[in-house]
């Protein structure tokens, strides 16, 4: 296992987690695929997604993998009129993380972030460590509270 930049900054904080790894198939980077491989509950993993809104900026959500964003929701969780998936080739740039390996912590800049309140109904949920095939699985309230992040309704009813 390799130590992440987001371990490291979850290691100094002094905040619990465990890992877990899963074999990738680069025709399939969804979460789906991950929570599959890792024989858990897809509600507990949760990707992350990078947006923009008009006044905003960028900003981060992180849903269950198989829940799809509302983005009126998020819009009005940021506080903007529109927000827009950013395009995939900006990724790396924005985050410092690339598709299937982006994680809410250690990005190059701690964005606004939202995680979906579905989250705060496990003991635990997962994340992306920060690469491809690697989670971090911790507390939803101490990933919250670690990226000052904000629980609100972000999926499709």
């Amino acid at each position: 296992m390799v130590k992440t930049n987001a371990m490291r900054m979850l290691d100094k904080a002094g905040i619990l987690y465990e890992t877990m790894e899963y074999e990738v198939d680069e025709h399939d980077l969804s979460g789906s695929h991950a929570a599959d491989q890792m024989g858990v509950d897809h509600g507990s993993v949760f990707k992350t997604l990078v947006l923009k809104g008009e006044r905003t900026g960028y900003l981060v959500c992180c849903i269950p993998v198989d829940g799809e964003l509302d983005l009126k929701k998020v819009a009005k969780a940021a506080g903007d009129k529109k927000v827009e998936m950013i395009p995939m080739k900006d990724l790396q740039g924005i985050t410092g993380y690339i598709r299937g390996g982006c994680s809410p912590v250690g990005m190059k800049k701690l964005y606004p972030t939202f995680i979906d309140e579905s989250a705060l109904k496990y003991p635990q949920i997962a994340v992306s460590g920060g690469l491809r095939g690697q989670q971090i699985t911790l507390a939803p309230q101490s990933l919250v509270d670690f990226i000052k992040g904000k629980v609100v309704g972000l999926t499709q009813d």
